[in-house]
């Protein structure tokens, strides 16, 4: 109770402070300054390549921890479609289908 009660407070104090608000102010400075440089790029004549000016926002979330809990759902899975399987198979003999 005592680590949901921390999470919950230190999410609420960055909150609270502006941390999230100033994340998404430095991505526009970012942008403000990509479009810049685009612009002065433009001027200058040179070759544009949109992928120069954008921010690569694909984040691969992929680890040990989500491989393992994709292979135990994916195992979960298996055995409970096998239950279900089973079970109505059962009830479709009691019923003399």
């Amino acid at each position: 109770m005592s680590i949901l009660f921390a999470i919950f407070l230190t999410l609420y104090i960055s909150q609270a402070i502006g941390y999230y608000d100033y994340e998404q102010y430095k991505k526009v400075e970012l942008t403000s300054e990509k479009i810049a440089e685009f612009e002065q790029d433009i001027k200058d004549g040179k070759e544009i390549d949109i992928k120069d000016y954008l921010e690569n926002v694909n984040i691969d979330y992929n680890n040990s921890a989500s491989k393992a809990g994709l292979k135990l759902s994916s195992s979960i899975k298996k055995y409970v479609r096998t239950g279900i399987d089973g079970t109505l198979s059962f009830f479709s003999l009691l019923l003399g289908d």
